[in-house]
């Protein structure tokens, strides 16, 4: 175990973390040149194309240290994302140290600070290292003096890297094995196993990721998952080298996998502890919970004969993403679809992007609802996350929204248009301090539902870009909710309901029935579009009558006989309007969930 060394890199988005990796994983040679290829970790196309890392991955890398020592340096990778913060607070628990990655030209952000924070929580050893130092825009010494400020490091210690250029690697392996501690543990203990994350081979089912604490894995063990009281025969351990790497046993201290048989990842559950039917351990490990969804939307297929495909692609998709949460649901205006729960809505566009590419599908996707709270005037208790399900007003005693504690860092010229943006959003400003001579950290609380719909779009158009956020969940407050329904042609579009505090349902509704002029095409008849809420309507526009000019043979002669034809065009438009139609185009119902920057 004195060999052994697990740690992790933590950075804000766009740090350069994907890149450190593929370093560490070239100089370790555990992959041929001719196989090697850049963000080697990030296994999905979605994930290249945004340079975001979504699902972590794990590898092993074997390491000749300046002591004649061989190490075993076990990298696990986490998601730098703010919706998948509970999959890296499980990566962080099977670690003994991390690398704290810092850009040299952009300095401390917002989940630099979060990520220290969670890595603080598990006690891990930190090492600060500073990367990009070959862009003409880095500044090495005002970034150490926020290491030293605003994380409470010391800035000397940090190692200054260039992942693109490969400067810096070897110091950084070094640092790894001098720093960080051997994990602790004993291999004559019973088995005591953290699974931080899984994925599924269509050939073995389900690949569990583990970081063993104490005791010993071999195959034809019989394991017990402790969540569940699940039972399985391990059939296969091992290592990953970015392949996996069969072994006899995985003993304490170490990183890898377990293959059991199991057929869906939804049974393994990140958090969770594993331990041997026969001698079991005394407790499970802290920190497990349930993943709860916090964003909520409905997807329909386009055309209405593509459900029965939309359902294979939603079981395909749930094998491997074991947070996707969705049920059966269906609309009068878009057919049959299903009611997802996701964990932020950028998890949300993951989940769009790979039916619409691994599955070849055409969605429909309604506006993004959060779970609300409801207290009925006979004391019951009503959670709702769908306008569908939004009882009679008259039987609504209180209303409560989740509100979140959004920490947003800006260069401090920027401060007024934040300020401006999230007391709009309505938000309550909590406090803001400087966290270097020209960097400001703002502290809001901000109703959840006001985020999940374009904030972070709108921050980084107001910052030039500059701004960066991280938030988390603190708890329910009393808010006055409605629900805002949109009729078209006096129809209520049920796929078009939403659920909205009071305050700003007027400037909601006139912007949905605006976007919604512009993208139905004319009649042949008047269309009106209506925002109301219950029977009030609040906002409305009219869509003109397509007109033929009737009058245009009537060349001269009485005034009347032109005034016939026009009274008889009256009421042939009125009888239209009666049993006519309106049929909404897809890109109606995309253009409501649209920002009014795009």
């Amino acid at each position: 175990m004195e060999q052994i060394r697990n740690f992790s890199i933590i950075a804000h988005i766009d740090h350069g973390k994907s890149t450190l990796s593929d370093r560490l994983i070239e100089s370790a040679q555990i992959i041929t040149d001719r196989d090697f290829h850049d963000q080697i970790l990030d296994t999905m196309e979605i994930e290249r194309e945004r340079g975001i890392t979504i699902k972590s991955q794990t590898v092993c890398l074997p390491y000749s240290a300046g002591d004649g020592k061989l190490y075993h340096l076990n990298l696990i990778d986490t998601p730098g994302h703010v919706d998948f913060s509970y999959e890296v607070s499980r990566a962080l628990a099977s670690c003994e140290g991390a690398l704290l990655l810092i850009d040299a030209s952009q300095g401390v952000e917002a989940q630099t600070l979060a990520n220290l924070y969670l890595a603080m929580e598990h006690d891990l050893e930190i090492i600060p290292v500073i990367n990009k130092i070959d862009l003409p825009s880095a500044d090495v010494e005002r970034v150490k003096e926020q290491i030293d400020a605003d994380l409470g490091l010391d800035p000397d210690t940090a190692i200054l890297t260039s992942a693109k250029e490969g400067i810096g690697t070897e110091e950084v392996l070094e640092a790894v094995v001098e720093q960080l501690p051997p994990p602790s543990g004993s291999a004559d203990e019973p088995l005591k196993a953290l699974i931080f994350d899984s994925h599924y081979d269509p050939y073995r089912g389900t690949v569990v990721h583990l970081r063993v604490f104490d005791g010993r894995l071999a195959a034809g063990d019989v394991i017990s998952f402790m969540s569940n009281n699940a039972q399985y025969r391990v059939e296969e351990v091992g290592l990953f080298q970015i392949r996996r790497v069969p072994r006899d046993t995985l003993s304490a201290g170490e990183v890898g996998y377990l293959i059991a048989g199991i057929k869906t990842v939804s049974d393994t559950r990140c958090g969770d502890t594993i331990t041997l039917r026969n001698r079991p351990c005394d407790k499970a490990m802290p920190g497990f919970k349930e993943t709860k969804p916090v964003v909520f939307s409905s997807i329909y297929p386009v055309a209405a004969d593509g459900y029965e495909e939309l359902v294979v692609a939603m079981e395909k998709l749930k094998l491997n993403d074991a947070s996707l949460v969705y049920e059966k649901d269906s609309s009068n205006a878009l057919g049959f679809g299903f009611r997802c729960g996701f964990l932020g809505l950028l998890h949300l566009e993951v989940v769009q992007e790979r039916l619409e590419r691994e599955y070849d599908m055409s969605l429909i996707i309604t506006a993004p609802s959060v779970r609300y709270q409801l207290s009925l005037n006979d004391e019951t208790e009503l959670t709702i996350d769908n306008p569908a399900l939004y009882p009679d007003p008259t039987r609504i005693s209180a209303t409560r929204e989740p509100f979140i504690r959004a920490a947003i860092m800006v260069p401090d010229r920027y401060m007024g248009a934040v300020m401006k943006l999230c007391l709009d959003r309505r938000g309550i400003s909590v406090n803001y301090q400087y966290r270097s001579s020209d960097r400001l950290e703002m502290i809001f609380e901000l109703p959840l539902a006001e985020v999940v719909y374009d904030f972070y779009d709108r921050l980084k158009t107001v910052t030039q870009g500059y701004g960066s956020f991280d938030y988390d969940l603190i708890d329910y407050r009393e808010t006055d909710l409605v629900k805002l329904d949109i009729l078209i042609n006096g129809d209520r579009v049920d796929a078009l309901s939403q659920l909205v505090n009071r305050e700003s349902a007027v400037q909601k509704a006139r912007r949905a029935c605006k976007k919604l002029k512009e993208e139905i095409p004319r009649q042949m008849f008047k269309v009106a579009i209506q925002g109301c809420i219950g029977s009030n309507i609040i906002s409305r526009e009219t869509i003109s009558a397509l007109r033929k000019d009737v009058t245009a043979k009537c060349y001269g002669g009485d005034i009347t006989r032109k005034r016939k034809l026009l009274e008889k065009q009256k009421k042939g438009k009125k009888r239209m309007k009666m049993v006519g139609q309106v049929m909404i185009p897809q890109s109606a119902f995309l253009s409501v969930l649209k920002s009014d920057s795009e």
